[in-house]
């Protein structure tokens, strides 16, 4: 398992090494990608990883962080407070994006 040190070193990881350049937001039934005006729906993205990133002492401190693939190729990444559960998002899109869905957690 590949170490990918804080939050912020495995963003940087990611972008520079592995080629997810793209920043994704969580909207309530998509992933909104900004700098393309483009939004995709769960049948049109992949996550390929999910690193979990807990604070020492501060709960708030908390991060889940996905690695996407775009059905039309755009690698990047998502970051979350902690998880779908923290937010309000379609089933749909808590389900594609559970951490207990047959994914490696790094």
């Amino acid at each position: 398992m590949k170490d990918y040190g804080t939050l912020s070193q495995a963003i940087n990881k990611l972008k520079l090494e592995e080629g997810y350049e793209h920043d994704f937001n969580l909207l309530d039934e998509e992933i909104e990608l900004k700098a393309k005006d483009e939004t995709f729906g769960v049948e049109d993205f992949d996550v390929d990883k999910v690193l979990r990133f807990e604070g020492m002492s501060n709960p708030d401190d908390n991060a889940i962080l996905y690695a996407i693939t775009t059905s039309k190729g755009y690698k990047g990444v998502l970051v979350d407070g902690y998880g779908v559960s923290s937010g309000q998002v379609s089933k749909e899109m808590t389900k594609k994006l559970d951490l207990k869905d047959n994914r490696p957690i790094n």
